[in-house]
Order: C-alpha cells, then structure tokens, then sequence
C-alpha cells in the first residue's frame, strides 16, 4: 500500500473508534438521566430520556455501516480487524444501554403519578450509580486501550448482582405487606432489571476490550450471582 492509502486506512479505523467513544458518551448520558428521572420523579426529564433513544439508534447504524465497509473494503487482518469488529460489538452492546434507559424513562413516567417510595427509589439509585460507574470505567478503557481497567470491571460484575438481589427481597417485602404497592413496586422491579442488564453490556465490553487488545477471550469464569426472579 501506499503512503497516503495507509494513512487513510489509519484515518478509518480511528475514526471508527472516536464515533463508538461518542456514541458512549451518549449512552452515560441516557443512563445517567434514566436515573436522575427515577431519584427525582421528573417527568420532564424521562420524556427526553425516551425521545433521546433515537440518536443512539441512528449512530449505532452509521457505526455498523463504516464498520462492515472497513472490513470489505480493507480486509483488514490481525489488531486491525480485532479493532474494527471490537468496535461494531460495542456500538450494538451501547446501542442496548440505551434501549434499557428508554425502558427506565417509560417506567418514570408511570412511577411519577404514583406515592413516593422514597426507601426503595434510594436503592435503585444507589444501584444505578454503580451501573452508571462501571459503565464510564469500561468506556474508559476503551478509549484509553487500558486492558487492566477493563479487566477491573469485568471482576466486578458480582456488586451489580448484589444489589439486584436485594432490591428484589425488598420489593417483595413491600408487596406482600401492602398490596397497594404491588403496580409501582413492579415498576420498580423492572428498573432495577434494566440496570442489571446495562451491567452486564458493561461486563461484555470489558470482555470485547480484552479480546481487542490480546486477541485471546478472557478464560475464567464470569464471576456471577444467581439472580433472584
């Protein structure tokens, strides 16, 4: 190849990385409106949080598109190919994030007509702080190429599994002493459901991120809690 077709070539793949980092940065920002909509009961906010989703979708297109013409048009081999399917994985695991805040502002706008339960809003909060955490870790690592951070997250996909269970026990602790509480406790259940999901897309970024910079899937076991349904 030439000079100015490597350099072009370079050109693609960083600019493949750059989109899947900005699209990143979108879906943090979803998540973390999904849970401020949640935490504050604001209407308002879940409203944009659910007409938001749309950009994500539109971006994880454009992203999969530049990738599959990467990859016919290059054929790129080794790092180079890990970095463009790294970078089509990711989007589409983002792309999901997003689709489970859209979930999480459609169950605050139902949830804001409803009696503040303020006990339970507070753990779900708490857990989506650390969802909403180890998500800009993993996309941390990502950008930075940062094996080790992305190795941190992917060790701490238990504490997400943690909270889930307890909120579980406390939802149903809720409903079984007034059932005036089952619809929203529900909802609530729900939320907490989308939040252990948007962990476990941070948790295969991780592992995407691993295969991209070492070209070897991370052997050990996920380490994993059994959920309660």
């Amino acid at each position: 190849m030439t000079e100015h077709t490597v350099k072009s070539y370079g050109e693609e793949l960083n600019h493949l990385t750059a989109e899947v980092t900005r699209m990143g940065g979108l879906a943090e920002a979803q998540v973390a409106d999904a849970i401020d909509c949640i935490a504050r009961r604001d209407a308002p906010l879940a409203q944009q949080v659910v007409a938001r989703d749309e950009r994500l979708d539109t971006l994880q297109g454009e992203i999969e598109r530049k990738a599959f013409r990467l990859i016919a048009l290059r054929q790129p081999m080794a790092v180079d190919l890990r970095h463009a399917v790294a970078a089509l994985k990711i989007s589409m695991s983002l792309e999901r994030c997003g689709d489970m805040a859209k979930n999480i502002g459609k169950r605050a706008l139902i949830l804001t007509e409803a009696d503040p339960m303020s006990a339970l809003t507070r753990s779900i909060e708490r857990m989506g702080r650390l969802v909403q955490g180890r998500l800009k870790d993993v996309l941390d690592a990502y950008t930075a190429s940062d094996l080790q951070r992305a190795i941190g997250v992917w060790g701490r996909d238990e504490e997400v599994d943690e909270h889930y269970n307890a909120i579980f026990r406390e939802l149903l602790t809720y409903m079984m002493g007034d059932p005036r509480t089952i619809n929203p406790c529900a909802h609530l259940l729900f939320v907490a459901k989308n939040l252990e999901r948007i962990g476990d897309h941070a948790t295969n970024i991780a592992e995407i991120i691993h295969f991209e910079l070492t070209g070897e899937e991370i052997i050990s076991q996920r380490p994993k809690l059994e959920l309660s349904n």
